[in-house]
């Protein structure tokens, strides 16, 4: 909760205790806030825990820098009716983030990204759509989609149970004990798993 980050932070600088973050929602003084304590303790933020979906975005960033801007992208994210309706904290804004600054510092291009389909219109060449669908009991379901002449490169992750997030927060953890101060994302995990 972001509520609780600023009391937290405060305990982790004063005690030397890393500290794992995936807590959606925090202010820009929290966020400036974060990154001062990274400067004493070692800090993992991320918008999601699961290695899935961390994986998911790293694949993303790699299949976009091999198929450039020849192909159209896509985010299509499904959550439980219990969600809000707003993406801007889920992973389908972390993929286009991510995938915004990759085009923007690897391929030279500007890429933005849109979640408002409330009015028709044809999709500018540059732009990713972001697609929100809210049903049910789904726990999260998210798709990136490359879409080519004559081609689609779908990579997609589904999460069965809420069990993801918290075996993944685990693995930031056990990676966090011993790293020097710093900020860290799951990224990170996940190059030190590959080595």
């Amino acid at each position: 909760n972001a509520k609780a980050v600023d009391d937290l932070l405060i305990y982790c600088e004063e005690k030397q205790v890393p500290v794992v973050l995936c807590t959606t929602g925090l202010s820009e003084e929290q966020l400036a806030k974060v990154k001062q304590v990274s400067g004493h303790v070692a800090v993992l933020k991320s918008a999601n825990m699961s290695l899935g979906i961390n994986l998911l975005i790293e694949l993303s960033k790699e299949a976009a820098k091999i198929l450039g801007n020849q192909f159209d992208i896509e985010i299509v994210e499904r959550k439980g009716i219990g969600h809000p309706d707003s993406i801007s904290d889920g992973i389908g804004e972390t993929v286009s983030e991510a995938l915004c600054k990759m085009y923007m510092d690897e391929l030279g291009g500007v890429l933005h990204h849109n979640t408002d389909d409330s009015y028709r219109r044809k999709r500018s060449k540059n732009e990713i759509g972001i697609h929100s669908v809210r049903g049910g009991t789904i726990v999260g379901e998210h798709e990136v989609i490359f879409a080519g002449h004559d081609e689609v490169v779908t990579i997609s992750h589904q999460a069965q149970s809420k069990e993801v997030f918290a075996v993944g927060a685990v693995n930031a953890a056990v990676f966090l004990k011993d790293q020097k101060a710093g900020m860290y994302n799951m990224g990170n995990l996940l190059s030190e798993k590959m080595n």
